[in-house]
């Protein structure tokens, strides 16, 4: 592999036509790709480090007590047990990390490569040092450069120098692989490519920390409190067994048994796995997750601040009415305003201006030699022209306050300006200013106004409606005027309520000031916005218990995208905001994120789901358990049949993360009273029928203590089972939406294999009749019945005496905002 002592040679290119493809291929071979080399840990390392550590060790004493007695069934069942556990979480691990892998694979960065004479988009990681390079405001810079052509580039390097101010650059100066550019445009020349490049050598492979999210700490927090009550109650067990001189090491091994089958194990790998198998579904639907733990985020949120243009709007500008000014007719207004637009670049004012002329291309005496393209700060373009007798001039436009302010108007032409771009807004028209200065002129001269007119989409409506129907509040933020966003929001179906950034608060990050917040509330939208405002509308209405959404597209909204609860990089978006969002739609519109709330909402059941079963489970094997050694004084289960209800219980388990789950239709949120109420409450029922159960055996049927043992492991394994159907919904298990058909065939291969155990024993069991196993059966049923009827009374008086969500209602009564009365 070449490196970078080989680049003086390469950067011979010809920078008109760029590299051809043939030369593209040579220096791929030599240089390889635009990547750094990714770290991959051995699978059998990795599979080998499930055996390491507090749950596995607990399972490899188990086995080594049982070789000292020579119990060997328990040891080869033991040591199949801990084998099934690593290979479980090492599988569902590996699935969760290929989706993973499939999600960053579809948020690759592209590049504007010129190549055989031609400008193409292609993947970052296909450069090769040589390529000429177009870098725009916004892109991540792919790889290290020279900059050849342009003005100036204004480029954020902190990412990998620390600064915390962006730098200029100027051509012949160099700019860095991982830097964003903030301002202007540039040619330049690709010099080092991946593992060569400035960030390969400095920073290696640099992963994303990621944050743990409120529904993991919850979760995580439940693994805690079942792994204190397990360890509490093994405890008790132990010393009470000891004082009754019970055989301490089988003592010891059934309690490490116990202890192992009762800790959540699982628990993580249940989590990633759902959230990344959802994240699978949710790119499908046109979404792309870019942070797992953002699903959460995006079942809570309850307010969603939008773009308008290209997401609520089709971001397909048509030209409207021409005001022209000095301009002397209406072609040569739309000439000046084509010599200030690049076709290459593809923006959707410069297409529509050029498709408005009467000939689609400019005539052969305009040269443009120099541009400096659109900046949120300047919020114009302008271009230096050579007609052909070699006399220059400069044209620009832009933002008709800029324009104006530009040339100097005096009072009747600026009122006549400020009424046009008024009555354009009237109408829904985006107004843009249009000027021109020869050479040796000293004041621009202002040629006259164009309106342009961008459709709502034909699905936004609906789609407004819909989130609302979702308890999402949709809030239009907009740069453009007010009156505009206003036409707009009206034929939405939004409101009319759109305030200018003017009006909102300069602070919002103090609770107390309620004032600031219920204005920010009341709106419906934000016009003449900056990126700064919808950093402060998002932070306002997060210190007001709002969960927030907010939709950006460039790389001025990324301090907002990040600041967001849900940041979502709509499509067409920048690199830099695609890598400040958590959510990246590769299709326009609203829609598509109405999708992605449904299903974050479907996988926050799933996980609620998961965690019911799981507390009501733990509750049920140990008390039961425990009590019954404390209380009857002998094994109502062996160590045998606790890892074999462990294997039995992993199946379904793994099921849940495919799920159907019903949808709800207001925003979900982490309830742990709710969530520990209900699984304590089917726990007791648990406990209580597995009791009747075992007196059942002992005090009516008298059966031996190997029965019992073998009729409590099949109510155990059929009752198990019947819980997860009854823990997956709020209502009663047997109402829609039915389970998915992997959840029920993996729950019908599980309890063939149980009740074949229990009729058959095959030497891990003592074996039972098929009356006793049907009577075991019609019990299990029973009590599964019973423990939904139990299930859906808790949820009843829980929402009977939950707090009434009155928020929207007392915002309602507030004295409205003097701009909207």
């Amino acid at each position: 592999m070449s490196t970078t002592h080989d680049l003086p040679r390469q950067m011979d290119v010809d920078l008109s036509k760029g590299l051809s493809a043939d030369e593209v291929l040579q220096r791929q071979q030599q240089f390889g790709f635009n990547e750094l080399p990714e770290k991959k840990t051995n699978p059998i390392l990795k599979f080998l480090g499930y055996l390491w550590g507090p749950i596995p060790w607990m399972i490899e004493i188990a086995a080594i007590l049982s070789a000292l007695v020579q119990h060997w069934p328990d040891f080869w069942i033991i040591l199949a047990m801990l084998l099934f556990n690593a290979s479980v979480g090492f599988w569902q691990e590996y699935t969760a990390g290929n989706a993973v892998e499939a999600l960053k694979k579809q948020l690759a960065l592209k590049a504007r490569v010129l190549r055989d004479g031609s400008w193409h988009f292609i993947d970052a990681n296909q450069l090769v040092p040589g390529d000429v390079l177009r870098i725009r405001l916004g892109d991540i810079i792919p790889a290290d450069v020279k900059l050849l052509e342009g003005d100036y580039l204004t480029v954020d390097q902190s990412a990998l120098t620390g600064e915390s101010l962006p730098v200029t650059k100027e051509p012949g100066d160099d700019a860095f692989s991982g830097t964003v550019a903030k301002q202007g445009e540039m040619v330049a020349q690709v010099t080092s490519t991946g593992r060569n490049t400035q960030f390969g050598q400095t920073a290696g492979l640099v992963e994303q920390a990621t944050s743990v999210s409120h529904f993991q700490k919850a979760v995580l927090s439940i693994g805690d409190y079942l792994i204190y009550v397990s360890l509490a109650l093994v405890a008790l067990l132990v010393i009470v067994q000891l004082f009754r001189h019970a055989d301490w090491l089988e003592l010891v091994q059934f309690s490490l048994i116990l202890t192992v089958a009762s800790i959540p194990v699982a628990m993580p790998a249940v989590l990633s796995m759902t959230m990344a198998l959802g994240a699978m579904v949710l790119s499908k639907r046109k979404a792309i997750v870019t942070r797992l733990e953002s699903i959460e985020e995006m079942a809570s949120m309850d307010i969603l601040c939008s773009d308008k243009t290209g997401t609520l709007t089709q971001n397909k500008l048509t030209l409207g009415e021409i005001t022209t000014f000095t301009a002397p007719d209406r072609q040569s207004l739309l000439e000046n305003a084509a010599l200030a637009s690049r076709a290459e670049d593809r923006d959707a004012i410069d297409e529509a201006i050029l498709k408005g002329l009467q000939n689609s291309a400019l005539p052969e005496k305009y040269q443009q030699v120099r541009f400096i393209p659109f900046d949120p700060v300047r919020k114009r373009t302008e271009a230096t022209i050579q007609r052909q007798d070699g006399a220059l001039c400069q044209v620009t436009k832009g933002a008709p306050q800029v324009i104006m302010g530009l040339c100097q108007l005096g009072d009747s032409q600026q009122q006549r300006a400020q009424q046009t771009v008024e009555q354009f807004a009237e109408q829904g028209y985006r107004a843009l200013g249009v000027a021109h200065k020869n050479e040796h002129d000293d004041h621009w001269e202002f040629d006259g106004i164009l309106s342009m007119f961008d459709p709502p989409r034909e699905d936004s409506a609906t789609t407004i409606a819909s989130a609302r129907e979702h308890g999402v509040d949709v809030k239009m933020v907009t740069g453009d005027n007010v009156a505009i966003g206003k036409q707009i929001a009206v034929q939405l179906g939004l409101g009319s309520k759109i305030l200018p950034a003017e009006y909102l608060p300069e602070k919002t990050d103090d609770p107390q000031d309620r004032t600031g917040l219920t204005t920010i509330e009341q709106a419906d939208g934000f016009a003449q916005v900056f990126p700064e405002h919808k950093f402060n509308i998002v932070k306002g209405l997060q210190i007001g218990g709002h969960v927030v959404g907010m939709t950006g597209d460039g790389v001025n909204d990324a301090p907002a995208l990040k600041q967001a609860d849900v940041g979502i990089a709509v499509s067409g978006a920048t690199d830099a905001a695609r890598a400040a969002a958590d959510l990246v739609l590769t299709a326009p519109g609203l829609s598509v994120i109405i999708n992605a709330i449904e299903e974050a909402r479907r996988i926050f059941e799933r996980m609620n789901s998961y965690a019911i079963y799981r507390i009501s489970e733990t509750i049920r094997i140990m008390f039961f358990v425990v009590l019954t050694m404390l209380v009857f004084n002998f094994y109502p289960i062996t160590a045998v049949i606790i890892i074999l209800l462990a294997f039995l219980n992993d199946v379904p388990i793994m099921s849940i993360a495919y799920d159907h789950t019903p949808l709800a239709q207001k925003p979900v949120r982490w309830d742990m009273q709710r969530v520990i109420t209900v699984a304590t409450a089917m726990g007791i029922v648990g406990v209580v029928g597995s009791f009747g159960m075992l007196l059942l055996a002992k005090e009516w049927l008298h059966l031996s203590v190997p029965q019992i043992q073998t009729y409590v492991f099949l109510k155990m394994a059929v009752a198990g089972h019947l819980v997860l159907f009854v823990a997956r919904a709020r209502g009663h298990f047997w109402k829609r939406p039915f389970p998915a058909p992997i959840m029920i065939w993996a729950s019908v291969t599980t309890q063939t294999v149980s009740t074949l155990l229990a009729a058959f024993g095959f030497g891990l069991l003592t074996p039972i009749s098929w009356w006793d196993i049907g009577l075991i059966w019609s019990y299990s049923i029973a009590s599964a019945f019973v423990t939904d009827v139990v299930k859906v009374h808790v949820y009843r008086h829980l929402e009977r005496n939950a707090p009434r969500h009155r928020g929207f209602l007392q915002r309602l009564k507030q004295p409205l905002h003097p701009h909207f009365q």
